[in-house]
């Protein structure tokens, strides 16, 4: 068996960590562009949805996280066993034959089997990736690294999702397909670029020897656990937001223009925040920096159901802005935290947990907040919102309760 040698801690950026990096960035870009027309691809028009057509679109939307979060596990243990990179570049270039295929046809039925075995790639590329910075990482720079992957996770979102968003506005609903076309080249390009980075690099081919009992059994406990379910709810709301907010921002008055560069923004906004908040993570505690961001997302949803039953203000959009950066601290800590738990046999199994809790959230989600809408109209919105912030604020508690009573001992890097 091939092992990866120590990585050299004293570089800044390890050519391993670049590779993942950069594809993260690409995959994100891509899947981005997708989502922001895929409501409108399914519908056939590119505004104006209604109560009736938030269904059908939320239900073929969710069946990517469908596929992510049942096979998740599977393609972790897969990393485990046969080699982190080779499952990561094994999912890129699947997802890059599925964008090319979805481009082909507009059919419910053949767009959510599509986009089923796209989210097995997608889980196939997020659970490798996560392991190999967890890994990678230098002791007291987890939460700096996990910063900078998550910088490049959200800003290659928000790029491709202002990018195709800007679509919307600048071709007809007919020529969609194109936005898929593009992102199958662009993570075609990530895929290549990652390749090239890590041309002549040591790297490790996987413990084929492990069962699949040795590597689940270390994802499944407490203290991981506790970590990883207030990622459900989270992704509850962001899923729900990212697929509908290219179709119904115009209804409060936001041209497709203005919100495309507003988005672009927001992710520049966040190469800057997210190492920082990762480094603050790693030297005042990720408990602390987790209940600042928990705290943005409560707030967050108060702000959006103001905006829902008060129409556009702009005190409530600057009021949503600053408690999307207060929540910008959640996903660093949260993440550097669920490395702490990591052991090197299991890890990107453990790391897999993330995966499939955000896109189980994703799903329950699309289907509860679409589901909701389609009955109570923004009542629905109102009940959605709530029971999101109560779950995240219950879920908070419960880890600090846990902490207090039952300190959870780290397993790669001293506890903060």
């Amino acid at each position: 068996m091939a092992t990866v040698p120590a990585p050299d801690f004293s570089r800044e950026h390890s050519r391993p960590l670049l590779a993942v990096f950069s594809a993260t960035f690409f995959v994100r870009f891509a899947f981005g562009i997708t989502l922001a027309v895929f409501a409108s691809y399914i519908l056939l028009r590119s505004t104006g949805l209604g109560q009736s057509d938030v269904g059908e679109a939320g239900l073929v939307s969710a069946m990517a996280s469908v596929g992510e979060f049942s096979t998740v596990l599977l393609s972790g243990a897969a990393a485990d066993r046969f080699g982190r990179f080779a499952v990561l570049f094994g999912g890129m270039g699947g997802a890059a034959i599925l964008f090319a295929l979805v481009s082909t046809t507009r059919s419910p039925l053949a767009l959510g089997t599509l986009n089923f075995l796209f989210g097995i790639t997608s889980g196939a590329i997020l659970a490798p990736s996560l392991a190999i910075v967890a890994a990678r990482s230098a002791p007291n720079e987890v939460g700096f690294e996990m910063g900078r992957f998550d910088a490049m996770n959200l800003f290659g979102w928000i790029a491709g999702y202002a990018f195709g968003f800007g679509l919307l506005g600048a071709i007809p609903n007919r020529s969609l397909g194109v936005a898929f076309l593009v992102g199958a080249v662009v993570l075609t390009a990530g895929l290549i670029l990652a390749a090239t980075l890590l041309h002549g690099v040591p790297r490790a081919t996987g413990r084929s020897w492990l069962s699949f009992s040795e590597v689940i059994r270390p994802a499944f406990r407490r203290g991981v656990l506790l970590v990883t379910m207030p990622w459900l709810v989270i992704y509850m709301l962001i899923g729900t937001a990212l697929v509908f907010l290219a179709t119904s921002a115009t209804g409060i008055g936001i041209p497709p223009v203005y919100l495309s560069l507003l988005l672009a923004g927001a992710g520049t906004i966040l190469v800057v925040t997210q190492p920082l908040f990762g480094r603050l993570a790693d030297r005042v505690g990720r408990m602390r920096m987790m209940t600042v961001g928990a705290t943005g997302f409560v707030s967050v949803m108060i702000f959006a159901s103001l905006l829902v039953a008060y129409g556009r203000q702009d005190a409530l959009l600057i009021g949503i802005g600053v408690s999307v950066v207060a929540a910008l601290a959640y996903g660093p800590a949260a993440l550097a935290a669920l490395a702490d738990l990591t052991v090197e046999v299991g890890r990107a199994t453990t790391m897999a947990i993330y995966s499939l809790t955000i896109s189980l959230g994703m799903v329950v989600g699309l289907v509860a907040s679409t589901q909701l809408y389609d009955h109570l109209g923004n009542v629905g919105l109102y009940v959605f919102f709530g029971t999101v912030a109560v779950a995240l604020i219950v879920l908070t508690v419960a880890r600090y309760r846990e902490l207090a009573s039952f300190p959870i001992a780290p397993v790669t890097t001293p506890a903060r």
